[in-house]
């Protein structure tokens, strides 16, 4: 599809836009957790980030975690519905001595049925190959906004850095989960490239954030940056121009979207969910979001 399409299509009536988006959603709905294994005192300068060292966010932070604190979780996460549990960590990538501690936590993971995930920064050659070794299922990491708007957002790292990683995962044998952050200054045209160059990566699952402006960084007065009309739409287009991905709701949708329209959200374009809290912020209880899925007659992934 290319971008004059999807720009007509954005503009559409939203009913309508909706309607396109409903028929490439599945019924079914999968839910996944993470825990913050390492927080804060990231060496990277991303603009909308808490963890980010050179902002003063006053988060509350910690070194990484042992084993047994990553069991203890994914295993409430298991009840709670999850069938995918992410170790998620702060940092420009994984130290080298730290890998044998991850290829434990992801060991321990599978253990209790769940399919594990990482989320641990720009990756060295062959350390996504340990990881695969060690039974990891899905390596997440985010493209966060298109190409032409990334040196908007940070100037420790390039787009290329992040493609750099992705290949790397993709050559590894595993899935890819690689979504964005909306909301953080760029157009309608761009949100329309994100989808786009999405589609080009092909990531099994997208993540769809909502920036969360945080108190300290550079994008804490953003949050006008984009209404709940535009969130819709944009989830929209994302899942039409990726129909075999699953965009999963992420950070920001109890902040910055109202129930009826995550409701929308999750009937029309939405497959996935990250229950529970997100890495610095509070988020929807596991219950509420059962209850949601009931209501709209959408069945939990198991």
């Amino acid at each position: 599809m290319d971008k004059q399409t999807l720009l007509e299509l954005y503009y559409l009536e939203l009913d309508k836009l909706l309607a396109v988006a409903k028929e490439k959603t599945k019924n079914e709905v999968e839910f996944c957790s993470l825990i913050s294994a390492r927080t804060g005192k990231c060496g990277e300068g991303c603009k909308y980030c808490a963890q980010s060292s050179y902002y003063m966010t006053n988060i509350p932070t910690h070194p990484l975690v042992e084993t047994q604190k990553v069991i203890e979780i994914a295993k409430e996460a298991k009840a709670n519905g999850a069938t995918r549990f992410a170790i998620v960590t702060s940092g420009r990538g994984p130290l080298d001595e730290d890998m044998p501690r991850f290829c434990e936590m992801i060991s321990e993971i599978n253990k209790l049925g769940l399919k594990s995930c990482a989320s641990i920064g720009i990756l060295k050659d062959g350390q996504a190959q340990m990881l695969k070794k060690a039974g990891l299922v899905r390596f997440h990491h985010n493209i966060n906004t298109c190409r032409s708007y990334h040196s908007s957002i940070t100037h420790t790292h390039t787009y290329d850095d992040r493609l750099d990683t992705i290949k790397k995962v993709k050559e590894a044998g595993l899935e890819l989960c690689c979504g964005v952050i909306i909301g953080m200054g760029e157009t309608v045209e761009q949100r329309v490239e994100m989808a786009l160059e999405l589609a080009q990566i092909q990531p099994e699952s997208i993540p769809f954030n909502i920036l969360t402006p945080i108190k300290g960084t550079p994008f804490e007065n953003y949050g006008d940056k984009i209404d709940e009309e535009n969130i819709l739409r944009t989830a929209a287009i994302f899942k039409i121009a990726n129909p075999n991905s699953i965009v999963r709701f992420a950070g920001g949708r109890k902040a910055r979207l109202s129930k009826e329209n995550m409701e929308l959200a999750l009937e029309n374009c939405v497959e996935g969910i990250l229950i529970g809290n997100y890495l610095t912020t509070i988020g929807i209880t596991p219950e509420q979001d059962r209850e949601t899925l009931k209501k709209l007659g959408k069945t939990l992934c198991v």
